[in-house]
């Protein structure tokens, strides 16, 4: 038996209960969970549980795990016992990272960047949706200026400072004002109190009305309007939290916008192809936040036992950096 933190449909809401240690498949490894971040998906479950076997009761989320290989599928050959790993989980998977031991296809794992725990397990949702967006969707060159809504965010923090990595200028997010030397040490070079006034209005006085060249919207409800309102002529955003409209952005067709959506759980849904992308955004990742390029933004390191109070304040807070647990 072990410790894990699950989710009671019945209550909507997580708790600390002893459940078996699973068992691999034939392609899985079991892993021993040294840190899990916890993400804005993982406390959103609620927003799927019609769609899980009884309605997720019993559903072990986490999907970012940093641990080692405990034991193997009869299929894995490309590990061993030990290997000390990174990755990040599929959440249609009920045996996540909230647990002393979890679940997890072989073919997805990393290894483990040189870096602890708690660094590690803060990076794959967060750090690498921002890599994939910023970099492999939106293309971004030095010659380009963007508009991240949601700078102090898991998501915000790291774009921000992949934007610095490559040049961009301006760099534009939004924040409340408590964060605005955070998001500026991160690499914004202009900041917009989200309170106060249009958006979209300010990135184009700071661009001098020529708008930006990229936009991310890591933030959700309506921030998708503001981040396409920003844009200038043939401008591109990538959506992270819901599905893009152009219909209700201003005259998207006659600007010529570009827009994309992205997951980065959906790779596990794309067979070998996604796994390999998976990998290869962590390593890419990985190597970055080793050599000093990307700060980690840990803000919090949480006990299994507070686990399930800070998903539920996640729903509906917005925070800065991350929020990882150890064990």
């Amino acid at each position: 038996m072990m410790n894990a933190v699950v989710f009671d449909p019945a209550a909507d809401t997580f708790m600390v209960q002893q459940v078996p240690v699973p068992q691999p498949d034939a392609q899985d490894v079991l892993i021993r969970v040294e840190a899990c971040g916890l993400n804005p998906v993982d406390a959103k479950i609620n927003r799927r549980k019609k769609s899980l076997p009884n309605q997720g009761a019993g559903w072990i989320m986490g999907l970012d795990v940093s641990g080692y290989i405990e034991a193997l599928g009869p299929n894995v050959t490309d590990w061993k016992a030990g290997d000390r790993v990174l990755y990040h989980g599929n959440l249609q998977r009920p045996h996540g990272g909230f647990a002393e031991y979890a679940l997890q296809k072989a073919s997805t794992l990393i290894p483990h960047p040189n870096v602890s725990a708690v660094t590690a397990a803060a990076t794959p949702c967060a750090g690498w949706t921002a890599w994939r967006a910023v970099v492999d969707k939106l293309r971004i060159t030095s010659a380009d200026s963007i508009f991240i809504a949601g700078g102090a965010g898991g998501v915000g923090s790291f774009a921000l400072q992949i934007a610095r990595h490559f040049d961009l200028f301006p760099i534009i997010t939004t924040c409340s004002p408590e964060n605005e030397k955070y998001v500026r040490e991160l690499g914004a070079t202009h900041v917009i109190d989200y309170h106060k006034g249009s958006i979209a209005e300010q990135v184009l006085a700071i661009t001098q009305d020529r708008g930006v060249t990229k936009g991310l919207d890591a933030v959700g409800p309506d921030n998708d309007i503001d981040v396409a309102n920003a844009l200038s002529f043939e401008g591109e955003m990538v959506e992270l939290v819901g599905l893009t409209r152009p219909e209700k952005y201003k005259n998207s067709f006659g600007r010529g916008l570009g827009f994309q959506q992205f997951s980065l759980g959906s790779a596990h849904q794309a067979g070998a192809a996604g796994e390999a992308l998976l990998r290869q955004v962590g390593q890419t990742f990985s190597r970055l936040v080793e050599d000093g390029t990307i700060t980690v933004p840990v803000t919090r390191v949480v006990s299994m036992d507070e686990v399930a109070q800070s998903l539920v304040a996640m729903r509906n807070q917005t925070g800065r950096g991350k929020v990882v647990t150890a064990l």
